[in-house]
């Protein structure tokens, strides 16, 4: 039975990483997309173009790859017993903002669709830092577990 465990444990974990890495895939893509569609002139046949990537690139990727991840992380969580360590506090409120930054993102994506920019492209080249820098913190705190 401990081995069944094991196995169950080893699938969720493997499960996990996998579907992270094509959440953080999308969350990178995403701002970078607004940046040439930003570009594209307002009504043109390139505008139409970026809104129909941006929604495949969110209704394909983004959105079912955020709700894997937070299954999987959560059946993760409780069978490790997670939810008592306070590494994992903090990574699980960087999960949460980078919940709210992916809502943000799909927000800004139907601006863009409606002819709002909101944002210059360099602003929205900083903002696509965010996911890189949240992740490689929360990968420090799943690997070192510093308190």
């Amino acid at each position: 039975m401990v081995q069944v465990f094991a196995m169950i444990y080893l699938w969720l974990k493997a499960g996990h990483i996998i579907f992270v890495i094509f959440w953080m895939a999308g969350l990178f893509m995403l701002p970078r997309y607004f940046v040439y569609h930003q570009e594209a002139a307002p009504g043109s046949h390139e505008n139409a173009m970026w809104i129909d990537r941006e929604g495949k690139l969110l209704k394909i990727i983004l959105w079912p790859s955020l709700v894997v991840v937070w299954v999987l992380g959560l059946a993760l969580a409780m069978t490790t017993g997670a939810f008592q360590q306070g590494w994992f506090h903090a990574k699980l409120a960087l999960v949460l903002a980078l919940t709210a930054y992916h809502f943000w993102l799909a927000g800004y994506a139907r601006a863009l669709a409606a002819g709002e920019r909101r944002l210059s492209g360099r602003r929205l080249r900083m903002i696509n830092e965010v996911p890189g820098v949240t992740a490689a913190l929360i990968v420090i705190l799943v690997i070192l577990k510093p308190f």
